[in-house]
């Protein structure tokens, strides 16, 4: 695969899954607009693509602010011009039971995981649809698809990021524009290992390879969505749970 010059806007790229595709995406040959709120560790996942050879700027966002991801869009637009992949990567969320959830926890999970990237794919859409071309991967979540014990609210979220691609995809497809989604299973990201041990042991004996998947297999599947090799494919969703799921 081969994305030789192709712009691509990575959110959530200071840690975790998004950083690892920014990395793929750049070792591929992409131009990677590392995004994320998290200045202290985006800059130097960025940094650290450039001394592979690579090619990565950072540029901070705060997708639970419009102002922030307009002004985040049109400064990229601006500097390196119409983007031609966008991978909504960010996503954060809490384990909890669902009555003892403030409604403050709602509003920002919500708005991190679903409303942020539905805002930012509206503002980086007008240039793919003159264009005529443009590639989308929403992150969003197993948990999306099927539920998750004490993260009914960040379920929802991910839900809701899913239905906006499938619709999304419909509506886009006559501008050559794909839109899919990749559901990741527990994966060795900060977010997962803020979860109790003894819930960690409980989800790696649910899985069938017993073990957790790795940022970069998730990577791996963003790639291909944004790829060539994805051409007739829109409006998916692919899990990535080393079978904990199978839908």
């Amino acid at each position: 695969m081969s994305f030789e010059n192709k712009i691509a806007v990575v959110t959530g790229a200071a840690s975790g899954i998004g950083k690892a595709t920014a990395e793929a995406l750049a070792e591929e040959g992409a131009i990677v607009i590392c995004a994320d709120i998290d200045r202290e560790n985006g800059e130097p996942a960025a940094a650290s693509i450039r001394t592979k050879g690579w090619k990565a700027q950072f540029h901070a966002v705060d997708l639970t602010d419009e102002s922030s991801i307009s002004a985040f869009a049109e400064e990229v637009q601006a500097k390196v011009g119409a983007v031609d992949i966008l991978v909504n990567g960010a996503g954060w969320g809490r384990t909890q039971p669902f009555w003892e959830n403030a409604p403050e926890l709602w509003q920002k999970l919500i708005a991190l995981n679903f409303v942020g990237p539905m805002k930012l794919t509206k503002a980086l859409l007008p240039k793919m649809l003159e264009r005529g071309s443009g590639k989308i991967v929403n992150i969003a979540s197993d948990a999306g698809r099927v539920g998750s014990l004490g993260e009914t609210v960040y379920s929802g979220a991910k839900g809701g990021l899913i239905a906006f691609t499938k619709s999304l995809a419909r509506e886009t497809a006559r501008y050559n524009i794909n839109v899919n989604c990749v559901c990741p299973g527990p994966t060795e990201t900060p977010l997962l290992f803020a979860v109790p041990e003894k819930h960690l042991e409980l989800f790696k004996k649910a899985i069938p390879f017993r073990r957790f998947g790795k940022p970069s297999e998730i990577a791996d599947a963003v790639v291909f969505f944004a790829s060539d090799r994805a051409s007739y494919i829109t409006g998916q969703v692919l899990s990535v749970s080393g079978g904990l799921t199978m839908v």
